[in-house]
């Protein structure tokens, strides 16, 4: 169960800040392996950032459950150790500072967010201790030869890679693309990815826009759309971006053929909060829940899903399993090296080679992982995969009727 341990941030007491929001597994004993992380749990993105904090959480739980990490003729236990970063990145260093300097954690898990990762992978570079996360997926987190960071998200940079493909086999195809993103580290690798290969598929890109990060008002944007007759929408922003999207362009009577979004469409939450509003909707996601994948410690990936679920009351996305596949990486690098010697736990992180809940798990020479998206639509009450990477999966729902022909 996890407690609260942390004490009100003062203006006067930066330390007392970065513990604001802490939170542990417990008191760690002389035998545990510490993992500590700096989450999002208030804020803007707490509603994303909740995955992550649950997953670790389920990971170490069930790891412990089944006997702990087995490192030569010794035994341990997980603990976790986890800052509430308020969805501040500057917050988020001092804490994973913290986790390092003063709290002497072994390892670290990583936060959500591609920006959040950018900075926070400077500290375990520094420190030289492995990060493992899958929150933050921009190119340019692996594009500096650090030697301690890996993450289980796949390239931002080919997050619409399937849908692109999806699209060309669309009948009729959508000729003219509007292709809008987030000035963010994430969102800006998505587009600088996406504006080639909707050029190499034959797509005429009528409109190529970066917004603000955290922006309410789309309506302007939207106006553009309808008023060059844009057939399909790319969206990369985050999930309430998104929603506030989705409002504005029913309140508009905005509605091309179809428009596509690189968060929120997994999320039952998303779903949730727009109703039928949802439909239609392109998403992408890594992960699906599916027996096929199997893994060690939940047996696979239908029964973490379900335990999820049972644990937390709330159905995981890519989010959470990335989390999970994170805490199960390093304990096989772990029993791997036969050490917890931080050097030695890297060398072996850029072996492994497993499969897990989540997929394979396999880091390239920069330490991403690169899992195919499976184009994904909810149509009516059930969120359908469309497009994988053998092709076509099942009838998308296309093209999008106007808004009042629902």
């Amino acid at each position: 169960m996890l407690k609260f341990s942390g004490l009100p941030a003062t203006l006067a007491a930066a330390a007392v800040a970065m513990t604001l929001g802490a939170m542990s597994s417990g008191p760690a004993l002389a035998k545990d392996i510490v993992l500590g992380a700096s989450v999002q749990l208030t804020g803007p993105v707490a509603n994303t950032g909740r995955y992550y904090r649950d997953a670790y959480q389920l990971a170490v739980d069930k790891i412990n459950e089944a006997g702990g990490v087995k490192i030569g003729d010794e035994t341990y236990k997980l603990a976790l150790k986890i800052y509430d970063n308020q969805s501040d990145v500057n917050l988020s260093v001092r804490q994973y500072t913290q986790l390092v300097s003063r709290d002497n954690v072994n390892f670290l898990l990583g936060p959500f967010a591609s920006n959040f990762a950018l900075a926070d992978s400077a500290v375990s570079e520094k420190y030289k201790i492995p990060m493992v996360q899958g929150g933050g997926a921009s190119d340019q987190i692996f594009a500096r030869n650090f030697k301690y960071i890996f993450g289980t998200l796949a390239p931002a940079s080919n997050y619409f890679g399937s849908t692109i493909e999806m699209m060309k086999e669309l009948d009729p195809p959508p000729k003219t693309v509007a292709l809008l993103y987030a000035d963010d580290a994430f969102d800006v690798s998505v587009a600088e990815g996406t504006r080639p290969k909707l050029k190499a598929a034959g797509f005429t890109i009528a409109m190529d826009e970066r917004y603000s990060t955290n922006a309410t008002d789309f309506n302007s944007l939207l106006s553009q759309i309808k008023s060059k007759n844009v057939d399909a929408v790319l969206v990369a922003g985050h999930e309430t971006e998104i929603l506030n999207f989705v409002r504005q362009a029913k309140s508009l009577a905005v509605a091309p053929k179809m428009y596509s979004f690189t968060v929120g469409v997994p999320s039952e939450d998303f779903r949730k909060a727009l109703g039928k509003d949802a439909d239609y909707a392109f998403g992408m996601t890594a992960w699906l829940p599916s027996a096929d994948l199997k893994d060690r410690w939940f047996g696979d990936a239908a029964q973490f899903a379900s335990a999820f679920k049972a644990k937390f009351g709330y159905d995981p996305d890519y989010h959470a399993a990335s989390g999970a596949a994170d805490v199960e990486a390093l304990v096989k690098a772990m029993e791997d090296a036969g050490t917890i010697d931080p050097a030695k736990v890297r060398d072996a992180l850029a072996k492994v080679d497993f499969e897990s809940l989540y997929g394979r798990i396999a880091f390239d020479n920069n330490g991403q992982i690169d899992l195919p998206q499976t184009v994904i639509q909810v149509q009516g009450d059930a969120l359908v995969p469309i497009y994988g990477v053998h092709g076509k999966v099942a009838p998308p729902k296309y093209p999008m009727p106007a808004w009042n022909a629902r």
